[in-house]
């Protein structure tokens, strides 16, 4: 019965979606076994009022019941109240730390900007967890890139580079779409070309960016190649025209790269 419960425990907390009732079933739990079951009849709009009055029902069976007051803080991170998303979410990691505080730091990064506070709560779950701590919300980049690019944002840029080197050089870890492209603009930032150039090679041959070509395009100028930096912002530009660019629906990218940069390059 042990392994069965910590089977259907993985499942339901290393990939986030609705909880498995049977968990709380196993384990005991019957207040947040039916808030559970409650919860999976709840089909309303996030934003819709009957949404947050369901999910107050189900916080009545069981007000412990993480999933509940996470549910309810992405409608109001997505309108724009950051502060009751706060609150919200916060109530979700002291409850459940495994699901909510790395999405918590994601969010952070993301949606904020607050770096410290994104590296905080992802050291935070790498101390506390025994398996690997995962990837951001949207899948962009593992949990450890961001860490990295937060320490980059605010200056620590060797210990940005040795982060995510130690992540993309990690054993059986499959590099992500935009992973060599933030490392070597942090190589690029400390002025080590080389390096740089050898990430930027890695990362077109993964994923094609402009903004990957663009600083191909400066570090050829700096190295007085104007060929080689002729031909780089004439991909760059064909890059760009076909939006192989760097993109989230709901914010920028962190090293964002814009046409006027291109074209003045």
């Amino acid at each position: 019965m042990k392994i069965l419960f910590y089977f259907l425990f993985l499942i339901s907390f290393h990939t986030y979606a609705q909880p498995n009732c049977n968990v709380y079933l196993y384990a005991g739990d019957t207040a947040q076994y039916k808030a559970c079951l409650l919860s999976e009849q709840i089909q309303e709009y996030q934003f819709h009022r009957k949404f947050h009055e369901k999910f107050d029902e189900v916080l009545k069976i069981c007000p412990n019941f993480a999933y509940a007051y996470r549910e309810k803080s992405t409608a109001y991170l997505k309108s724009g109240d950051f502060i009751t998303w706060k609150k919200l979410i916060d109530k979700a990691v002291e409850l459940e730390w495994r699901t909510n505080l790395g999405y918590r730091g994601w969010c952070r990064y993301q949606f904020f900007r607050d770096y410290e506070g994104a590296i905080r709560d992802i050291e935070k779950l790498d101390s506390l967890a025994n398996y690997d701590i995962g990837f951001g919300q949207n899948g962009d980049y593992h949990l450890n890139l961001a860490k990295g690019i937060c320490y980059s944002a605010i200056g620590q840029k060797q210990k940005a580079i040795d982060i995510m080197k130690q992540q993309i050089n990690t054993p059986n870890y499959e590099v992500g779409l935009y992973d060599y492209y933030q490392l070597g603009v942090t190589y690029f930032e400390i002025k080590d070309y080389q390096n740089a150039l050898s990430c930027f090679e890695k990362q077109a041959k993964i994923n094609a960016l402009a903004e990957n070509e663009y600083y191909k395009s400066k570090i050829f100028k700096i190295l007085k190649n104007q060929d080689e930096a002729n031909k780089c912002k004439n991909v760059a530009v064909k890059l760009y025209k076909d939006s192989k660019i760097l993109f989230d629906p709901y914010t920028h990218h962190f090293n964002k790269v814009y046409w006027e940069e291109i074209e003045n390059l």
